[in-house]
């Protein structure tokens, strides 16, 4: 994939764009819109729902901004939709469902933060005009009025749309005083849409990036999944790292750009991860064919004990020893600051401390025992782990490359055979508890757990046993544990 400027629009497609939209919609939206009027009230198509007609992309989630407040804008929609919601009332937000389309109507609004709040102060305003000026970027700033479909777009969003660039509808300053989150948004978008970033769009971030500081983890991280999962994730990390975001909410990603030896033998590590990135990307196919956070999260996480363990050998060479276990540490605790679950944490933390294993198989000279353990470490994981250890060849040798993939494509055969012969996934010793305090004579406690782990150790190395080889196998490790 290629994170290259996609073309200009054509003002003219853009128009037909839109039109087709809105007569695909054209049954919610113009019966909505007829029940605010009748009400004496104004309504409006706006943000996202406005900008991707305009891109030729469909929505069934619609945003609507209102002159109605929020009791009478709840009182419509209940007359309407099929069901109704109203836990952003506070913000002057009304929700509901209408067959396939899910409608949120919010109050004309404006918000800003104090300089040391985490949380807006939200006003209720009177015009679309001063509702779409308070928006973040021009492009998110349009709006169609329904009924009657009459586009509004006071900033210059279509031009903007037409050349791919985001602009804020006032000076950037402003916007991102208002809401420091704007700026995480604007690389969002990059990575979403594909779009350039204004100049002073870019100098704004880069001169306001510590505001950043003020933003909650929580929201911090919902824009970086977002980032991340977007078709485009190098542009927009590559935004944060150059305005400087980067160093405030993921800062193991521009310490990933070691000053390299003076005799440059080791790669640019930070050039590499999104390389690695975009090669896991390419192959999530895999795993479903949808972004794939967890997959790519850690491709982006999966060198980041480098700088830390980073040596310089006296013959010039520089080794990472141990990186993978102090990546995995690393990447536990920027995950826990920005408040994911934890069975992320424990998913991509997972990988990045495994993504060398796969390193010690040479041209195959793994036993089958070896290929167990790598199975049964990787656990639930072992898909991700493949796409991790594929993508994580970015060599421009195309022989090493070339037997890299033959080589790994040896270790999945083996994997799928050895798979098909003893159910990998579900490996178990050949005794359960009940069996084992059966055969020893013992109740439950820890000699059970030891002799299940020996049990499992023996099944690793050895593969299935009959029951009776089992048994005696056991008695003797009982044996001669009674006897040490």
């Amino acid at each position: 994939m290629s994170d290259a400027s996609l073309p200009p629009l054509n003002v003219a497609d853009v128009q037909r764009s839109v039109n087709a939209e809105l007569d695909r919609i054209g049954p919610v939206i113009d019966e909505l819109g007829r029940r605010f009027a009748a009400a004496g009230h104004e309504l409006a198509l706006v943000g996202g729902p406005v900008r991707d007609a305009m891109l030729g992309r469909h929505h069934h989630d619609l945003d609507f901004t209102t002159s109605a407040r929020p009791d009478a804008t709840e009182k419509i929609l209940k007359s309407w939709g099929d069901a109704t919601w109203d836990m952003g009332r506070a913000f002057g937000t009304i929700g509901c469902r209408k067959g396939d389309y899910v409608v949120e109507v919010t109050t004309y609004r404006s918000e800003t933060y104090d300089p040391s709040s985490r949380k807006p102060d939200v006003d209720f305003g009177d015009t679309l005009d001063g509702d779409l000026g308070r928006r973040d970027f021009t492009v998110n700033a349009m709006a169609v009025r329904i009924p009657g479909r009459v586009v509004e777009d006071p900033y210059g969003g279509v031009v903007d749309l037409a050349h791919r660039v985001l602009r804020t509808p006032g000076t950037p300053e402003d916007s991102f005083s208002d809401d420091p989150l704007r700026m995480m948004r604007a690389a969002r978008f990059a990575a979403q849409l594909g779009f350039t970033v204004a100049p002073e769009v870019v100098a704004a971030m880069t001169a306001m990036a510590e505001r950043i500081t003020i933003i909650s983890a929580e929201r911090v991280r919902d824009e970086l999944v977002k980032l991340v999962c977007a078709p485009y994730p190098r542009l927009g990390l590559t935004l944060l790292v150059d305005t400087g975001l980067a160093a405030h909410v993921l800062p193991e990603l521009p310490a990933l750009a070691l000053e390299r030896d003076e005799h440059h033998r080791h790669k640019d590590v930070y050039e590499h991860t999104l390389t690695v990135l975009e090669q896991a990307i390419e192959l999530e196919d895999r795993l479903g064919g949808e972004p794939d956070f967890i997959s790519r999260f850690a491709a982006l996480m999966h060198d980041v004990g480098k700088p830390r363990t980073r040596r310089f050998v006296d013959d010039g060479t520089v080794t990472f020893h141990h990186h993978d276990v102090v990546g995995a540490k690393i990447t536990r605790k920027r995950m826990k600051a920005l408040r994911f679950s934890n069975d992320e944490i424990d998913a991509v933390a997972h990988l990045v401390e495994l993504h060398l294993r796969f390193h010690g198989y040479g041209t195959g000279e793994w036993t089958d025992s070896a290929v167990r353990r790598y199975v049964r470490d990787a656990g639930d994981q072992l898909e991700r782990l493949h796409v991790l250890t594929r993508a994580d060849c970015t060599t421009r040798n195309k022989r090493k490359a070339e037997r890299l993939r033959r080589t790994y494509d040896d270790l999945e055969e083996r994997i799928a055979r050895l798979s098909e012969e003893e159910e990998l996934a579900s490996i178990r010793p050949d005794l359960d508890g009940n069996q084992i305090m059966e055969i020893l004579g013992i109740g439950p406690g820890r000699d059970v757990g030891q002799a299940y782990q020996h049990l499992l150790e023996l099944r690793m190395d050895r593969g299935p046993l009959d029951e009776r080889t089992a048994r005696a196998e056991l008695l003797a490790w009982w044996k001669a544990r009674q006897e040490g």
